[in-house]
């Protein structure tokens, strides 16, 4: 078998790199790969370097391993490309925060929709846009599996503005959410059949059984008697739309327009605002962590990820079929969601490639839901497209914890200010500020 080309686009997001490595190398017939790293951070690039060669080593395998600064380098010849890209890093995290908490806006993790959400895809359209005019120079058959939030709008984006056809958008919330329901209930994680879609971040669980019994009964009866269950949003959506939402109560409530709001709705969840800065922190620490350990030569831990793209890169690579849940273009496989949005379905893998299934229509609740949040990335997408600064305020003005919050005024004059804090990073034409 011909040693396929996995390349690792952000590869100085070492901590994530070293997972998705060590699950690859779990893998006997990718012990061989060929793995080249791109970052344009040299000491991260080469700290994940020193990591990808121990992994190897930890693991048995035997890849080639490359590093580069230039990414059109990397991409030579590849099969599989992995985009861990966060573009302006820690700093402008910070601003997605900082700047909206000024302007009386509260967010918890910042990265998928709202004002957060927003401003990173288009800090990083750019980077995409650049990226897949790469791949279609040097590897056009190749895989893109994007990690890098915001997942939905950043796929509807490469699908719209860079004619890949080969893009899926990878996210660990459906597993981990059966995962930990399963934990709940007190049933093997393996044993039990679920079936879930929906968007990034905002999918649900559609059927959850175990032994061909529906658990739903059952996890009613635990929030029942559990008033701490109760006071997590999940949980409070889940009672009153029916259905069991895949991701975290911290993203969850910014989608929404009913929590972040209400202090007294902020108290009753337990919603920490601004979490996502101490994973940050959180992230930046691990990193130095493991760039001190290859460097006095210690151990690094070697820890699996169970994450999404090495799966599919095994299944392709050998014909081995599996599901995941992948985010694609819609196209009709939610009948009732735009055609144009971004979709997480599960999705068949084998030699052939990554197949979405067709789901039909979501209940009407649902739907609802996720078409008020594919309205607001579609009005990003187009702010980029179409060159058009208003659409990003347009897009504010529809997100549903934004307009919540703030009137129509301080949206423009918010995103006015995250224009100008951001600067450089936004592509020439969404760099006005517009006032009102």
């Amino acid at each position: 078998m011909t040693a396929k080309k996995i390349v690792f686009v952000g590869a100085g997001s070492v901590v994530f790199t070293q997972g998705l490595l060590a699950d690859l190398f779990s893998f006997p017939e990718l012990k061989n790969a060929r793995v080249a790293l791109h970052d344009i951070d040299p000491e991260r690039l080469a700290t994940a370097e020193g990591a990808a060669r121990f992994i190897a080593a930890e693991r048995g395998a035997a890849p080639v391993v490359t590093a580069h600064a230039d990414r059109r380098e990397a991409l030579e010849g590849a099969d599989f490309v992995i985009n861990i890209v966060q573009v302006g890093m820690r700093e402008s995290t910070r601003t997605d925060f900082e700047v909206p908490a000024r302007h009386g806006l509260r967010q918890t993790i910042g990265d998928t929709l709202g004002i957060g959400g927003i401003f990173r895809a288009l800090r990083t359209f750019p980077l995409l846009k650049a990226l897949g005019e790469d791949i279609a120079a040097v590897c056009p058959d190749a895989w893109l599996l994007n990690y890098t939030n915001p997942m939905a709008m950043n796929v509807q984006y490469l699908t719209r503005a860079t004619g890949l056809t080969r893009v899926v958008g990878l996210c660990h919330s459906v597993y981990w959410t059966i995962h930990d329901l399963s934990a709940l209930l007190g049933v093997p994680q393996d044993e039990v059949r679920y079936h879930a879609a929906g968007v990034n971040h905002q999918a649900w669980v559609l059927s959850l059984e175990h032994e061909g019994v529906d658990l739903y009964p059952r996890l009613d009866a635990l929030i029942a008697e559990d008033e701490q269950l109760r006071r997590r949003v999940r949980v409070d959506m889940y009672r009153r739309l029916g259905y069991y939402p895949t991701e975290t109560s911290e993203h969850s409530s910014e989608y929404v327009p009913w929590y972040l709001h209400h202090d007294s709705e902020i108290s009753r969840l337990r919603l920490p605002v601004g979490a996502y800065l101490d994973i940050v922190d959180e992230n930046t620490a691990a990193y130095e962590r493991t760039r001190a350990a290859l460097a006095a030569g210690r151990p690094l831990p070697v820890e699996s990820t169970l994450e999404y793209a090495p799966q599919i890169i095994h299944s392709i690579t050998t014909g081995v079929p599996r599901t995941v849940y992948g985010n694609v273009p819609n196209r009709g496989l939610i009948g009732n969601l735009p055609a144009e949005g971004t979709v997480e379905v599960p999705c068949l893998v084998d030699g052939t490639g990554v197949r979405p299934t067709r789901i039909g229509e979501l209940p009407p609740q649902l739907a609802a839901l996720n078409r008020t949040y594919l309205s607001t990335n579609d009005l990003v997408v187009r702010a980029a497209v179409a060159d058009e600064p208003r659409h990003i305020r347009h897009a504010a003005m529809t997100d549903p914890a934004t307009a919540a919050s703030l009137t129509v005024e301080q949206i423009w004059d918010l995103c006015d200010a995250m224009v100008r804090a951001h600067g450089d990073l936004l592509q020439p034409s969404l760099r006005a500020t517009l006032g009102h």
